[in-house]
């Protein structure tokens, strides 16, 4: 007959933990910079994005759904 545990499948890896491997992250560097020049207007926004809010910035709102 069936048993009366739920078989459960095998999750991937979920029995080893694994660790994750945090990098520094140069934000100055050439490739951090690059991305900036193609997202940033100006030095306020590229400051905002690299986690330097200026005070009295105004805040984002989020875009309003239907």
């Amino acid at each position: 007959g069936k048993g009366s545990k739920p078989k459960r499948g095998k999750g991937k890896g979920a029995n080893k933990k694994e660790k994750k491997v945090v990098k520094e992250v140069d934000i100055l560097g050439p490739d951090a910079m690059l991305n900036a020049y193609y997202v940033c207007h100006n030095a306020a926004a590229c400051l905002e994005l690299r986690g330097f809010p200026w005070p009295g910035s105004p805040k984002k709102k989020g875009k309003k759904r239907k």
